[in-house]
């Protein structure tokens, strides 16, 4: 019987050309959802690269607004499959906080909520996927049919970056390995600390991430061919038919777009002004680096950790007398614009608590340390690396570690943060760590795969909504083929991994 594959499809791309190799290679029934902007959307309908037996355009199915949302559906719906659809959605980027351009109401979230909700179950009804490829979740339409896939027990492919650069990991659940969350019980490379931070290097991920954020949005030429291709766009109902697009015209979003520069611009005096750019010696501290606000791993990793500066607050009343906490803004914040003055100048008045310039060495400040706190970060694993104990919030992949301590609740703080600076890190559980993350691990450079996506097809990633050609992909297609090919075998491979895994279960 041919397997059914279900995709999720978006502006990424990654996945989509992923999708022809895997085609080629793994002959099965393909599907997709696609949660794209109006003129993307020809070219889905119209490309010949992957042959779907049946597509769903999203915001197809989302148009009702206005009335009154089924409350009693919705109540059903949490019972049966065990998911808080008001957890995800209050940290919905587009609905709440960080949405300048439209207020939602209660309502209107609900109902896209229900229609959601209706939709995605007639297609899991419908479809009945043997296997649901999809890039990481961000916006909470997708961790929604994310979470209703695993609660229905269809098994997952999610693309996650590695703690290690120029890697990822396919796993069945967010910062889980699929197989074996245990540490091997004998270490097969007795590396050194020194050894194991060399080995680190050779797979830098700091230089994956500053390679994509040094391409990302900072074309000028690029920026000047989207703001013109913007403002001649004409009948362009995007702001009527998307609702992640309420409230934006052109007015609105040239204002937008200027304010955004100014406030970059003034927020990044402040930060030159007042944060510190060099580590005091002999003073003992604990570290916190700062998360980027909107991120996923904050919004729907840690739903109830978003506001950072209560956290640090927490973090600052629990740590021993004679440290100090040292916190650091993250340098990708600037393509967030970095935060708002009143925020930073809220964590200069904290007593205890030094802010630190995003230029500071991260490296450093972990080696200078004491004891790494992060909410979800992969500051932690670096901890460890460094010979330094570390406590999270959440669990994820490095907790195997006996050096992480994961806390689930502020009143553990302070007995967490004590007991942890007592702990030794070991080479050993190191080395065993990196042996079963190896083991889960592929060579694929995501960041930089997204990065070519972003300058070929969105102008560097200053405009989405933009025509995609047959003839762009093509050549896009051709001059990626070994990535992309590696890519799919991967999926495959991990399929066949999954199916053995049952067999022998």
């Amino acid at each position: 019987m041919t397997e059914k594959i279900l995709f999720w499809l978006n502006s990424d791309l990654s996945t989509f050309c992923m999708s022809h190799y895997f085609q080629k290679n793994y002959p099965s029934d393909c599907y997709a959802i696609i949660d794209v902007t109006n003129k993307p959307k020809k070219f889905f309908i119209d490309q010949n690269f992957t042959k779907f037996e049946k597509i769903w355009f999203y915001h197809d199915y989302i148009k009702k607004f206005n009335g009154t949302p089924d409350i009693d559906y919705l109540k059903k719906f949490e019972k049966n499959y065990n998911i808080d659809l008001w957890k995800i959605a209050v940290n919905e980027r587009l609905f709440y906080r960080f949405n300048d351009f439209y207020k939602f109401s209660d309502n209107e979230i609900l109902l896209i909520l229900e229609q959601e909700c209706k939709l995605f179950e007639m297609i899991l009804n419908e479809v009945k996927p043997d296997f649901f490829i999809t890039n990481v979740t961000a916006l909470h339409n997708h961790h929604l049919f994310y979470e209703l896939v695993k609660a229905k027990g269809v098994k997952i492919l999610m693309l996650l970056q590695s703690k290690l650069g120029y890697k990822c990991i396919l796993s069945n659940e967010l910062e889980k390995f699929d197989f074996d969350n245990q540490l091997p019980k004998m270490e097969k490379t007795k590396r050194s600390f020194e050894e194991i931070r060399e080995y680190i290097r050779s797979f830098s991920r700091s230089k994956q991430y500053a390679s994509f954020t040094k391409n990302f949005a900072n074309s000028k030429s690029q920026l000047f061919k989207a703001a013109l291709n913007y403002l001649l766009q004409i009948n362009n109902p995007i702001n009527k038919t998307h609702y992640s697009y309420f409230g934006r015209n052109k007015i609105r979003v040239i204002q937008g777009s200027l304010s955004s520069k100014i406030n970059k611009f003034f927020r990044g005096q402040f930060i030159n002004r007042n944060l510190l750019r060099s580590i005091p010696k002999n003073e003992k501290f604990i570290y916190f680096p700062l998360h980027v606000d909107l991120e996923r791993g904050l919004l729907i990793q840690t739903p109830f950790l978003t506001n950072q500066i209560e956290v640090i607050r927490n973090i600052a009343k629990s740590i021993p007398i004679e440290y100090k906490l040292f916190v650091k803004e993250h340098p990708f914040s600037a393509i967030r614009d970095w935060r708002k003055i009143s925020d930073y100048t809220e964590l200069l008045k904290i007593p205890n608590v030094r802010i630190f310039h995003p230029s500071v060495s991260s490296e450093e400040l972990i080696k200078n340390s004491s004891l790494i706190i992060t909410i979800e970060g992969s500051s932690g694993f670096e901890a460890a690396i460094y010979e330094k104990p570390s406590i999270v919030f959440t669990k994820i992949y490095y907790t195997l570690l006996p050096s992480v301590t994961i806390v689930n609740s502020f009143d553990d703080l302070p007995n967490a943060i004590r007991s942890s600076l007592k702990k030794i890190v070991k080479s050993s559980d190191v080395n065993k760590f990196l042996e079963l993350l190896e083991e889960n691990s592929f060579q694929h450079d995501s960041w930089g795969l997204d990065s070519s996506i972003l300058s070929l097809f969105y102008y560097g990633g200053h405009l989405v909504d933009v025509e995609i050609t047959n003839e762009k992909m093509n050549f896009f297609m051709q001059k990626n083929q070994s990535v992309l090919e590696n890519f799919a075998l991967e999926h495959i491979k991990k399929i066949q991994q999954l199916k053995e895994y049952d067999n022998a279960t």
